[in-house]
């Protein structure tokens, strides 16, 4: 085992850290916006809506998150440079990047599972608890807002949990449209010093270490949510 290239790549490691975190963050958070209204909109929309939504998670959780990824850089990332005016406006910079297009993927690979996640939990709310808030007079957006959806979300937090870490172990993903994430970066060393096993290690350290933070962090939000009733 050789480390004599650790201290020169451990800035880019940093940065492919922090890049992780980013993805991760924001996949999470425009993800779960997504799986919210697509879990409720299966348990009481109407049926055109509740068949999207149905269908959306079908079509996510049953494709590759690879093949997903892949289609939406290459493939509606390459679209919007045809688009008249496109090269010229503010967003461009942005649009020329893979970083956009990994979290859109990531994002909506999250809505997909955890939409799904999120049906089971809204319907495994006991109906008198909401009937009980309707009858004191909340209007359904106040019931959703402090009744159905934190209960909901407490029914299935540890498992939201674990569709979390997942997510962080599939960002490794985002290195083949040159994202270079941790993974990413552990490749370039790999190309660079021909050393294979010592940066796979490293990289594996890291996501270990991400995944310990994850669920302690889990756990202790766990204990700070109230215990529900029997």
């Amino acid at each position: 085992m050789e480390w004599y290239w650790l201290p020169e790549y451990a800035p880019r490691f940093l940065e492919g850290l922090w890049l992780t975190l980013q993805l991760l963050g924001l996949s999470i958070f425009f993800g779960m916006s997504l799986a919210i209204p697509i879990g409720l909109a299966q348990v009481t929309g109407p049926w055109p809506l509740a068949w999207t939504a149905r269908a959306f998670c079908t079509v996510i959780r049953g494709t590759p998150l690879l093949i997903q990824l892949w289609l939406i850089y290459y493939g509606l990332g390459s679209l919007f440079p045809f688009i008249p005016g496109i090269r010229e406006s503010m967003i461009w910079p942005l649009l020329r990047e893979a970083f956009p297009y990994a979290v859109v993927a990531f994002s909506l690979s999250v809505a997909g599972y955890e939409g799904e996640v999120m049906r089971g939990a809204f319907r495994s709310v006991p109906r008198g608890e909401l009937e009980a808030a309707r009858a004191m007079g909340m209007s359904p957006f106040k019931v959703l807002r402090r009744i159905w959806l934190p209960r909901a979300l407490q029914n299935v937090f540890p498992t939201l949990a674990g569709e979390f870490i997942l997510t962080l172990k599939a960002t490794p993903l985002a290195a083949t449209i040159t994202v270079f994430e941790v993974y990413g970066v552990g490749s370039i060393v790999r190309q660079e010093t021909y050393r294979i096993y010592e940066p796979l290690l490293f990289v594996a350290l890291i996501y270990l270490c991400l995944t310990f933070v994850l669920v302690i962090a889990f756990r202790l939000m766990e204990r700070r949510m109230p215990q529900r009733s029997a």
